[in-house]
C-alpha cells in the first residue's frame, strides 16, 4: 500500500487546525508569513477593466507596496468605503464598478504615488 504524500494531521485536539505545508499549528505557522510584496517601481496604479467580465467594469488597483495580508485588509476597507464588492487576487485589488475618482485620493492619504492608468 502506498502512502499519500498529502496525508497528514489536519486537526489536533491539542493544537487545533494544522498547516498542511509545514505541519505546525496554524497560529504558529511561519511558512505563509514568508511571502512579501513584489518589489515594484513604487507607483500604485488605478485603472478600469472590463475584459473577461461580460462588459461589467471593475476598478483595478495594482502595485500596492504591502504584503499579502495587508493588501487583503486594504481591499476590505476600500470595498466598504465604496459600498461595493470585489476581490483580492495575486496582490491586485479589484473593486466592482468605476470608483477611480474616489479611490485615488484615498490611496494618496497613505503617502503613495498614485497614477490613473488607462482611460
Amino acid at each position: 500500500m502506498t502512502k499519500n504524500k498529502n496525508s497528514g494531521i489536519v486537526y489536533s485536539t491539542e493544537f487545533g487546525k494544522m498547516c498542511p505545508a509545514c505541519g505546525c499549528p496554524v497560529n504558529q505557522c511561519t511558512c505563509r508569513k514568508k511571502t512579501r510584496a513584489v518589489v515594484n517601481d513604487g507607483i500604485v496604479r488605478v485603472s478600469r477593466e472590463t475584459k473577461g467580465r461580460k462588459g461589467k467594469g471593475v476598478t483595478v488597483i495594482s502595485g500596492v507596496p504591502l504584503d499579502a495580508e495587508e493588501i487583503k485588509d486594504l481591499g476590505k476597507t476600500l470595498k466598504k468605503k465604496c459600498g461595493t464588492g470585489g476581490t483580492v487576487k495575486d496582490g491586485i485589488i479589484e473593486i466592482q464598478g468605476d470608483h477611480r475618482d474616489f479611490l485615488i485620493p484615498e490611496l494618496e492619504k497613505n503617502g503613495w504615488t498614485v497614477k490613473r492608468s488607462g482611460n
